[in-house]
């Protein structure tokens, strides 16, 4: 008798002898487990080429951030302080150790690179959420309104229009915006001025940045959305909803749209990483407070922890974003990966 429950138990209630499949949840859970392990290495093989590139450059900490007047001693005190006497790999190591705790190492100033991150960060997250929004829902808008009308002149004007702004830089763009709304218009503000708190004055002062990060992206974007909803027409399902003779607005909204969505999300999760990176420059010529300036500060003083830091909480972001879309695709194909 418990012969036979235990066999009866190893084969389940159906008596098959293979083994029950695990709960859509907890797969889920693997899957998000398995994608965060998989980019957790990567940015930390980024990170260790970024230590392995500042040491590459002519000069370093010690020199770039020395005072007038200072002798050969102090410079040498001043490394052994920064710890650049030390192998490159020593000074990772210990810097990657306290990444788990938040702790992003101290300047080769001697300051907390978490503190000087604080505020510029929050600023350049919102210029690149500002600017992904405005991606996402101009690109959904113009592809949906392309792919209505396939071949017509709507479909070639949005087509030929994304395609050239797609092979517009951000700094040409961002030039351009500056010259016809800032000297010809006067309509927008040309640069940023910033609050005691350290965050833009004026909302006008997101009007240009945004634009110059979003406009290249909307034109990425475009051509994405309208090629899925492309290939997305020729599914069975959207010919038999046609037979049916279901309405076009519903044909559109509840299967076309959502079948395209998987690859819509991608593309637009894709150019968060863009947006992030153009940010540095877009910044730069609209003097923005974001970590651009402070990136660009850290390059100049070969600061190694500084540049890392920044790599690294954008690779977070970057990761997040990544992660949502990666979920969005599962949710919209059912689960299937």
């Amino acid at each position: 008798m418990a012969g036979s429950l235990t066999e009866t138990a190893r084969r389940g209630p159906a008596g098959d002898s293979e083994p029950r499949p695990a709960p859509a949840v907890v797969r889920l859970l693997l899957q998000v487990a398995g994608v965060l392990t998989r980019r957790a290495l990567l940015l930390a093989v980024l990170l260790a080429f970024v230590f392995a590139a500042v040491e590459l450059l002519p000069g370093d900490a010690a020199t770039a951030t020395s005072e007038r007047g200072e002798t050969a001693a102090d410079l040498a005190e001043r490394r052994h302080l920064l710890g650049l006497d030390r192998p490159v790999l020593e000074r990772f190591w210990e810097w990657m150790t306290g990444l788990p705790t938040g702790d992003l190492g101290t300047s080769a100033r001697g300051e907390p690179v978490a503190d000087l991150l604080g505020r510029p960060f929050p600023n350049t997250l919102l210029l690149g959420g500002l600017a992904l929004l405005v991606t996402l829902v101009a690109s959904v808008a113009l592809g949906c309104w392309a792919a209505a009308r396939p071949g017509g002149k709507a479909d070639r004007a949005v087509s030929a229009s994304a395609t050239g702004v797609l092979a517009l830089p951000e700094f040409v763009v961002a030039v351009a915006l500056v010259l016809v709304f800032a000297l010809w218009t006067d309509w927008l503000p040309a640069v940023t001025l910033t609050d005691a708190d350290g965050s833009p004055a004026s909302w006008k002062m997101l009007v240009l940045p945004v634009l110059a990060l979003a406009i290249p992206q909307i034109g990425w974007n475009v051509r994405i959305v309208r090629a899925a909803l492309a290939d997305e027409s020729k599914a069975p399902h959207i010919e038999t909803a046609i037979l049916d003779g279901l309405p076009r607005h519903r044909i559109f909204t509840h299967h076309l749209l959502p079948g395209a969505l998987p690859t819509i999300a991608a593309g637009i999760a894709t150019s968060t990483g863009m947006l992030l990176g153009g940010a540095v420059v877009v910044e730069t010529i609209f003097n923005y407070p974001g970590i651009g300036s402070v990136l660009a500060g850290a390059v100049t003083d070969r600061d190694s922890p500084l540049i890392a830091g920044v790599v690294a909480v954008t690779g977070a972001v970057i990761t997040g974003v990544l992660l949502l879309a990666d979920l969005v695709r599962a949710w919209a194909s059912g689960g299937r990966t």
